[in-house]
């Protein structure tokens, strides 16, 4: 197999994984919203089992996501310099700290800690729409 080869198959399981990672994303703070608005114990057990499974497997998402980029870089080291890559780099953060904070809201919830509302959990719920937008475009447009 050629390096051209490898990278783009390392390209194409990064985006596989990423899709992954995403959809856990999406659906795990609607499940916040849900787990939040039921009023039976049982309904808040099953949800905190639901969470963590779903985070579980986001989570192997955004390590193999990880892997496969970081194999990408190691063919491909020019792209750090890139003003559009390190850009990306800095939105890789912040999705890794709205991922930290989706596990503190799973924790948060199992001690029964509910908001009084869900207003805030439905605009959490928004926030990676922003993340895989802008981390898209920058990677196809490469506009910087």
């Amino acid at each position: 197999m050629t390096i051209t080869t490898a990278y783009l198959w390392f390209k194409a399981l990064h985006v596989v994984f990423m899709v992954t990672w995403f959809a856990g994303l999406f659906y795990l703070p609607r499940l916040f919203i849900y787990h939040t608005d039921a009023s039976e114990p049982a309904d808040h057990v099953r949800f905190t089992v639901m969470e963590r499974r779903l985070f579980i497997i986001m989570s192997i998402g955004a390590a193999l996501t990880a892997l496969f980029g970081f194999l990408m870089l190691g063919i491909n080291q020019a792209l750090t310099l890139l003003a559009w890559f390190q850009i990306k780099l800095g939105l890789l953060a912040g999705l890794i700290f709205f991922h930290f904070r989706c596990w503190l809201w799973i924790n948060r919830l199992e001690k029964g800690a509910l908001p009084d509302n869900t207003r805030w959990l439905r605009w959490f719920n928004e926030i990676p729409a922003f993340f895989l937008l802008a981390i898209v475009a920058l990677a196809i447009v490469k506009p910087v």
